[in-house]
């Protein structure tokens, strides 16, 4: 079997708090395999986003070890993080985290660039007409609807071919036929690119879709 694609080791996460340190994350431990697609689930303030963040190198463990694609994400600084989630990493947040200030193909084309794609806003154009939005490529995310915003969200994730997918509550902000229609989008294109996708979720039909689900209580996996 190859190596893991996530190796979590006796992860804590503690944060500073008014009444001294809050402690998020208690000694979490977890492998993911390569193409696996596991959901992470549980209650409100379990722990679920913060482990994803933990997972993705958005967030610094403050005990144990996290190794990414063979790399310890422990180790590396903010911006070697930033340089290792480029092109290998692809993240889907609740709320859509676009530039307002870009149109639909400039978002999705910006993380292409930066990864050194000569053909950027072709590559662009072909992943909007591939989630339904080839004709919205040049909208601000002020002129699109809450579920283009995250179409564009998810074709900017997913452009760069990335090894990862992580998704924290995709269809969060979105009404329950646009939520299906993201999650079917997001399915279709891990299926497409055979990324290994992590996927918090409140939804339990959503978690049976996946290879896995694991329940967090209290920081904890229970």
């Amino acid at each position: 079997m190859s190596d893991p694609v996530f190796h979590l080791s006796d992860v804590v996460l503690s944060l500073k708090g008014n009444a001294g340190p809050v402690e998020i994350l208690r000694g979490i431990s977890l492998e993911v395999q390569e193409g696996e697609t596991l959901a992470l689930t549980g209650p409100s303030g379990s722990g679920k986003s913060s482990l994803l963040m933990v997972m993705g190198g958005l967030e610094q463990a403050t005990g144990g070890t996290v190794r990414a694609l063979g790399h310890d994400l422990t180790a590396l600084g903010e911006d070697a993080l930033a340089a290792f989630r480029l092109g290998r990493m692809g993240i889907v947040f609740q709320s859509f985290h676009l530039i307002p200030t870009m149109t639909a193909i400039e978002n999705v084309a910006t993380p292409l660039e930066l990864a050194g794609a000569k053909d950027a806003f072709a590559q662009a154009a072909e992943i909007l007409e591939t989630v339904g939005l080839g004709h919205r490529t040049h909208h601000y995310p002020a002129q699109l609807s809450g579920g283009e915003q995250q179409r564009v969200a998810l074709a900017r994730a997913c452009a760069p071919h990335p090894a990862i997918l992580l998704a924290d509550e995709p269809t969060g902000n979105l009404d329950s036929a646009n939520g299906a229609a993201i999650m079917e989008l997001l399915f279709d294109l891990r299926d497409r690119f055979g990324a290994t996708l992590v996927l918090v979720t409140h939804d339990a039909a959503l978690a049976q879709r996946c290879d896995r689900a694991l329940r967090l209580s209290d920081g904890r996996l229970a």
